[in-house]
């Protein structure tokens, strides 16, 4: 047998963990047979008496319960508690539990505890963060948390499912070569945060430590985590040398974010090392700064087996198993996603490496959670939730509507689109992505109630010849192309589905290139010089594809992103085509071209350029060279204008260029000020075109001219508005100076730059910048 390179090895260290990670879950519950822990029902069953335990007494506050339930435990039981699948304590009426559900877009039944069975067959799956993040709609992220998690804690009552799910993901993406962007809502760490705000807080459905949840969301992967497995690098056995100004400004802010404005009730540590230090053991990174600085009110989880891995495979520590644990404990980490904790706490804590406090301590974060949950007491206000509010008619409403909001349109040379059911009533729809449901649901999914492909959707408007062109989205035989030539030569307009799948992009695999896979484009230059019609590319992906030449194209007439579009991508993609919804959204990150790729390996971590090395910028803050699209793009059926009207302090050094201006006092230190929203821009966003529409209307701040590393520009506000045709509609952003304004220095200060800041609103030919006077005393 030949020897492993070392890539296949490192994809079956990372292939390996996912595989025991899921594998040790099979056993666990769900179902459960029981509606909430201290129903004195229950225990009469187990012949105790709940009265017994005061950790059943609803009169006390969440933490003095807890804080009993861990002081009636032995060490022993404490240990086995520590890990993802709790064992049961019988003496004490404690059943099994396991801690690890996901719902990045819908109830899932990876991690295994929840389930679906006769009773819950499937659960609504909507479109992935990555295209819902490009409707650049709070509302709507917030309200696909609140349909998720009405699904899952109708789960829970008929004994299906957990409450403690292991999302969302909001990592922002540095490369356009990451496998898990789709997972992700894209480039700009602003934008990510709010979606974790929105989407946390539909799913908790409250703030505030000592109310109840409705489920616990948690907030992944902590942190500067955006590489699985690249050439010879991955997330396992690489460390990622960040500097401490890109870790404030990009990879924390999302999570700061997430714990500070949405009150997430959990944080995921994940694999990476940072600076040569494994996150899950970085002391300054969990309990310095989620639990202390940010002052979470939940508990801090292991990605899955990164405590072993860190352990045996990254070796971190060169001591006993038992010091690592201990470290690892002490560093702030509450919950160990595998078995290390439990293999070796309790021998640490004998050994004297580890206080049985600190066990007590992370037990109590941990209790207190599923205590705010109702996982003891059940929970009136979702208790009557049940079966029938899984996959139901408004969720599924939802999930086409979100889909329709996060489709963006790329090309529409001379108005080919919308489709006309009058002129266009026989079209062909070609291509490995038009008929396949696995690419509409992404990864971490769960059943769907039902799948519309595209073919689907598109047979409510007209005649489809279908035809594959494809066998799958590898394309690695020009077999079924003819076929699809042949159809397009007698159709009125032709719909090419090509793109990604998972195949390509996906956790545990990076992209090395930016092309679309084997025989794709012969597919769609031969498809489009048959095409007696209109021709409309439709690209299925996360990351963006290098689509160029069929941008330029005479014989391309449209060109559409739907992402990884959920169950109904299918409607929502032929209502776009066809006129009966206005596309809105816009990237959520930027297209490169593929020369992009060849400047920099993708385990370069800094955002700026490194002149040096001839490396550009990332992501649209700081690349400034050219694109297929930019950040923020995307068209719409109609036209829209506007217009700005904006109404209406300590100091740090800053390092100007040579020819700037340079003002008495560089910047105000944000610490140093009382930050209150105190700028009020308001937009009249004008519908100048023939069509009713909705506009992402996306406004960006620019520091003062001069100041070496600041952001070119950067999000500071979005709303999504829906303007008819001809008339006229006002967004209001409220703004606070010390957040909109502030750049984040060479030495990691926030800070204010005092001078003339700009702010823009829109971009390329429709943006439309104005300034901002900041002045600041010495």
């Amino acid at each position: 047998m030949a020897p492993c390179s070392p890539l296949s090895i490192l994809l079956f260290l990372s292939v390996a963990a996912t595989i025991a990670a899921v594998s040790y879950a099979d056993d666990f519950p769900p179902p459960y047979d029981f509606k909430h822990v201290c129903d004195p029902d229950r225990y009469k069953k187990l012949n105790l008496s709940v009265a017994k335990f005061a950790f059943c007494d609803k009169s006390l506050p969440y933490r003095a319960r807890a804080k009993n339930l861990v002081d009636s435990l032995t060490l022993q039981e404490k240990v086995t508690l520590l890990g993802n699948q709790n064992a049961d304590v019988q003496r004490l009426g404690l059943p099994r539990y396991n801690w690890w559900s996901e719902a990045l877009h819908g109830v899932s039944n990876f991690g295994g505890g929840s389930r679906f069975g006769k009773n819950v067959p499937g659960a609504t799956s909507f479109p992935l963060p990555i295209t819902s993040a490009s409707a650049f709609n709070e509302q709507l992220w917030k309200a696909i948390g609140q349909a998720v998690s009405t699904e899952a804690r109708a789960m829970h009552n008929v004994g299906m499912a957990g409450l403690t799910f292991w999302s969302p993901n909001i990592n922002v993406v540095r490369d356009p070569r990451w496998g898990r962007i789709l997972e992700t809502p894209g480039e700009d760490p602003f934008v990510v945060g709010r979606y974790a705000v929105n989407f946390v807080r539909g799913m908790q459905d409250v703030v505030g430590q000592t109310r109840p949840l409705k489920v616990s969301a948690c907030c992944k992967h902590y942190a500067a985590y955006d590489l699985d497995n690249w050439a010879t690098a991955g997330m396992i056995i690489d460390h990622m040398k960040v500097t401490e100004q890109d870790m404030v400004e990009t990879f924390l802010r999302p999570f700061e974010m997430c714990v500070k404005e949405g009150d997430v009730s959990s944080v995921m540590c994940s694999y990476n090392q940072v600076n040569a230090i494994p996150t899950c053991v970085d002391a300054r990174l969990l309990r310095g700064t989620i639990r202390n600085d940010w002052e979470l009110h939940g508990y801090i989880v292991s990605d899955c087996d990164s405590v072993d891995v860190l352990l045996n495979t990254q070796k971190f520590l060169d001591d006993t198993p038992e010091d690592a644990v201990a470290q690892v404990l002490r560093a702030g980490l509450d919950l160990d996603c595998g078995d290390t904790y439990t293999k070796y706490l309790e021998s640490a804590t004998l050994r004297g490496l580890v206080k049985e406090s600190e066990l007590d301590q992370a037990l109590i974060n941990n209790y207190v959670v599923l205590l705010r949950l109702g996982f003891f007491d059940g929970q009136p206000a979702y208790d009557k939730l049940t079966v029938s509010d899984v996959c139901s008619e408004q969720h599924l409403d939802l999930a086409t509507d979100a889909a329709r909001q996060g489709i963006v349109l790329l090309k529409n040379s001379n108005g080919a689109l919308p489709l006309s059911t009058k002129k266009h009533k026989s079209i062909a729809v070609v291509g490995p992505n038009s008929a396949d449901n696995s690419v509409q649901i992404g990864n971490y999914a769960g059943i769907p109630c039902n799948y519309v492909t595209a073919v689907d959707g598109l047979r409510r408007y007209a005649s489809v010849d279908h035809k594959i062109g494809c066998a799958d989205v590898r394309c690695q035989n020009e077999t079924f192309i003819f076929p699809a030539v042949r159809s397009a030569r007698n159709a009125d307009a032709t719909v090419i589905v090509a793109g990604l799948n998972l195949d390509i992009e996906r956790e545990d695999h990076d992209r090395t290139n930016l092309e679309l896979p084997g025989y794709q484009n012969q597919l769609i230059r031969q498809v489009a010089d048959a095409s007696k019609g209109p021709v409309v590319l439709v690209i299925f992906s996360a990351g963006g594809v290098n689509v160029t030449e069929f941008n330029v194209s005479d014989k391309i007439s449209a060109i559409v992103w739907a992402g990884y579009p959920g169950e109904r991508g299918g409607d929502a993609l032929a209502d776009v085509l066809y006129g009966s919804y206005n596309p809105g959204g816009r990237l959520p990150l930027t297209w490169y071209t593929p020369e992009y790729l060849l400047q920099l390996p993708m385990t370069s971590m800094k955002l700026r350029p490194v002149d040096e090395l001839g490396y550009p910028g990332r992501t649209y803050k700081f690349y400034n060279s050219t694109t297929i699209y930019p950040f923020g793009y995307g068209l719409s059926y109609t036209t829209f204008s506007y217009s700005v009207v904006s109404t209406q302090s300590h100091c740090t050094l800053l390092r100007y260029n040579q020819s700037a201006y340079v003002p008495p006092c560089h910047a105000a230190r944000v610490d140093d000020l009382d930050c209150a929203d105190d700028i009020s821009v308001t937009v009249e966003v004008k519908n100048t075109g023939s069509l009713d529409g909705s506009d992402a209307v996306i406004l960006y701040s620019q520091a003062p001219d001069g100041i070496l590393g600041a952001p070119i520009k950067q999000v500071v506000g979005f709303q999504r508005v829906l303007v008819e045709a001809g008339k006229s509609s006002n967004v209001t952003f409220s703004l606070s100076s010390c957040k909109s304004l502030s750049i984040v220095t060479d030495s990691a200060y926030v800070a204010v730059p005092s001078g003339r800041h700009t702010f823009i609103v829109g971009s390329g030919d429709n943006a439309v910048p104005f300034a901002f006077q900041v002045y600041l005393r010495d």
